[in-house]
């Protein structure tokens, strides 16, 4: 079968890697890939914008494609699932109307509190003036979030009432565009974050390996936000009992609370957790998509055939599948980004040691590149993601830091502390 994958980061090389696995997967089309996806036996890129849904539309019918498989969130806001489906096609990313619980954070919290779901204690602005009194009467530290899809950036924690104010000022004068309509303001949690990504049908639930991610662009977990330096999995802070627990308090509410409201939802439901030192598990937002980078720790540990899952997905029968089978061991995957990222970077730049870094044995992700006269090049902020694997976490994550090592290009940062807390 053809399966085509929407969207260019490092996610979606690796949901093409992983499905070109599967015997069964004739070619892969991405649409509109990167310099990895480009280079990837059985593997072409479509240059479409990922909103040219008549386009996409267009060539998968032509060409015979039986499977679209959706990476970013922005198409699943826009309604990319329901015209496919409604022009024939088979999707694996939840319609629009179930793309709101990450496209706005006021929606999820309004949907969390009806499910009964642990979540921070939050109210939601439409102007400054309120939200700044209430950030007043609440203290610091506190979370000022904008409500729409800001690419992992418009989440600011706040650690004074100045700090606060400026956040809120920014987001209403526009900073993440219509994002900024709404600003949801909540208690700041404490403790550790994982991130699970759970498969579901609509009906059935069933999470992925936990991965932790780490999002801030500086040592030590500081600095500015980004859309994710590294991540590790499993993450062994949500023990075997905790993740048991997020199925029941977590996952299976809030697909009950979907179908409640008439939403047929199937795709990804990703939970951004804070795990508390006391082991309370609080939920800080929900996503409708795989995450990144955390899929890039995931899929090279997963045994079950990707494509099995997706289609049992979309096919409505994931109750019907057997356990998910995983590799033993763990990943741990780096991101190279362009200097200056998360602000202004250059583009451009030439990327070496690739090759390299492969014939040491990780797998390179990639993500912001691409691919001009047979030279790879910088494309974007996140730019690589280095995974290695092992049987422990120390061997995983040296492997992927020997591997990052030989790969160049001007301007190049990375983290040097990835896994840090399974590293102690």
């Amino acid at each position: 079968m053809k399966v085509l994958v929407i969207g260019n980061g490092g996610r979606e090389h690796a949901l093409a890697w992983k499905l070109l696995q599967s015997p069964q997967i004739e070619q892969v089309i991405c649409v509109p890939g990167n310099g990895g996806t480009a280079t990837l036996e059985r593997c072409q890129n479509l240059s479409l914008a990922v909103d040219d849904f008549a386009g996409i539309s267009q060539y998968a019918l032509e060409n015979g494609v039986s499977l679209v498989v959706v990476g970013p969130e922005v198409p699943l806001a826009m309604g990319i699932t329901d015209y496919l489906q409604s022009q024939g096609l088979m999707v694996f990313g939840p319609v629009k109307a179930g793309a709101q619980i990450e496209a706005s954070k006021a929606w999820a919290k309004a949907l969390m509190q009806e499910a009964g779901i642990p979540t921070a204690k939050a109210a939601v602005f439409t102007e400054a003036t309120a939200a700044k009194s209430y950030v007043n009467s609440q203290g610091i530290p506190i979370v000022v979030k904008a409500d729409g899809l800001a690419a992992g950036k418009g989440v600011i924690v706040a650690t004074t009432i100045a700090q606060a104010e400026t956040a809120i000022d920014s987001i209403f004068q526009g900073e993440f565009g219509s994002a900024g309509n709404f600003v949801v303001v909540e208690e700041c949690l404490i403790g550790q974050e994982v991130s699970v990504l759970a498969l579901t049908d609509g009906l059935t639930i069933r999470p992925l390996l936990p991965a932790q991610d780490h999002k801030r662009i500086g040592e030590g977990d500081t600095g500015e936000n980004t859309g994710g330096m590294g991540a590790y999995a499993p993450a062994p802070i949500a023990t075997p009992e905790l993740m048991a627990r997020v199925q029941t308090t977590v996952l299976e509410p809030a697909i009950a609370c979907l179908r409640a409201r008439g939403i047929d939802y199937r795709g990804i439901l990703y939970a951004g957790l804070m795990i508390a030192p006391d082991g309370d598990v609080k939920v800080l937002e929900f996503n409708c998509r795989f995450g990144d980078p955390e899929t890039q720790v995931i899929l090279p540990l997963l045994e079950t055939p990707l494509v099995e899952l997706i289609l049992a997905c979309v096919e409505q029968r994931l109750g019907q599948m057997p356990p998910i089978a995983w590799k033993p061991g763990a990943a741990a995957t780096v991101v190279a980004a362009s200097g200056g990222y998360p602000g202004k970077y250059a583009k451009g730049e030439v990327i070496t040691g690739i090759k390299e870094a492969e014939s040491s044995g990780v797998t390179v992700f990639q993500a912001g590149t691409q691919l001009n006269q047979q030279q790879l090049i910088t494309d974007g902020g996140r730019v690589l993601n280095v995974t290695g694997i092992g049987a422990s976490f120390p061997q995983a994550i040296a492997q992927a830091y020997s591997g990052i090592k030989l790969i160049q290009f001007p301007g190049m940062y990375y983290r040097k502390d990835i896994g840090h807390r399974v590293l102690k």
